[in-house]
């Protein structure tokens, strides 16, 4: 079994970083496979979690039924199973290139073991994705149609899952690898003025989160506004969030380890 009293860190994915979100439900293999082999350098150092979101896989269903909306009519339905279906597949390619390099991924299905309440987690047995870590695997989760005690169900994000570990496990910090170099004064995909904010404080983030808006019209988690109010909850925490271009070689790996890399840090002060 391995030792937990090490801290773990936790990597969320981007859905646009490992699949190509202008082609439907189509995984980027070869950044997915990239991304693990600099994982692999960190594997022995610390215990991985490991968060991904669903790009062209989940957000395509999620729109056009509108899910985030919660339940409306029953033709939502079959919208929340293709969803979740799409969501399985893409955790699947993950879980795959993770054991083909040598990982022992373990994945969980959010929906399976966690409900909300009006989008706030009520329900979440954390204690099984300890125990997987504590026997060697990796916990792999993934942003999941969950059960909703008020809106019948809830989209809930990658990067709320990642905060709410936070609350319940031992964690060095979170890195979120996106496919942009971290937190710009504004879009940088919209506005080539744009400049990155290499670091911002617990008490700078409100300021911020009304210029930071979704990058994609399919983005029905909230894109980058949506890691700001997760970084500030987890920040508020005492841990360190770090935004990242895990699309560049290298940069990954840098914001693992604790060294200087380039993107966005958020501190608590």
């Amino acid at each position: 079994m391995n030792n937990l009293g090490k801290k773990s860190i936790i990597v969320k994915l981007g859905g646009s970083v490992i699949t190509l979100k202008d082609e439907f439900e189509s995984a980027n293999i070869p950044v997915i496979r990239r991304i693990i082999s600099e994982l692999l350098e960190v594997k022995l150092l610390f215990p991985l979690i490991i968060v991904h979101g669903g790009g062209s896989f989940g957000h395509p269903h999620a729109y056009k039924y509108k899910l985030h909306e919660g339940f409306k009519n029953s033709d939502q339905l079959f919208g929340v199973v293709k969803t979740r279906e799409a969501m399985l597949r893409l955790n699947s390619i993950v879980c795959n290139e993770l054991l083909n390099a040598g990982f022992q991924p373990f994945p969980f299905q959010p929906s399976s073991f966690i409900a909300t309440r009006n989008g706030e987690i009520e329900i979440a047995d954390i204690s099984l994705v300890e125990w997987a870590m504590k026997l060697g695997f990796t916990p792999v989760l993934y942003g999941d149609i969950v059960l909703d005690y008020e809106h019948g169900f809830y989209i809930l994000s990658g990067d709320k899952i990642c905060s709410y570990l936070v609350t319940k496990l031992n964690v060095e910090r979170v890195v979120f690898a996106c496919d942009v170099d971290g937190i710009y004064t504004s879009d940088p995909k919209r506005d080539p003025a744009a400049k990155l904010v290499r670091k911002l404080t617990l008490s700078e983030i409100s300021k911020f989160l009304d210029n930071v808006f979704s990058t994609y019209t399919f983005d029905v988690t909230g894109g980058m506004r949506s890691k700001l109010i997760e970084a500030r909850k987890i920040v508020s925490m005492g841990v360190e969030v770090r935004i990242v271009n895990a699309l560049i070689p290298g940069r990954l790996i840098s914001a693992i380890r604790d060294q200087d890399f380039y993107g966005s840090k958020v501190v608590l002060n």
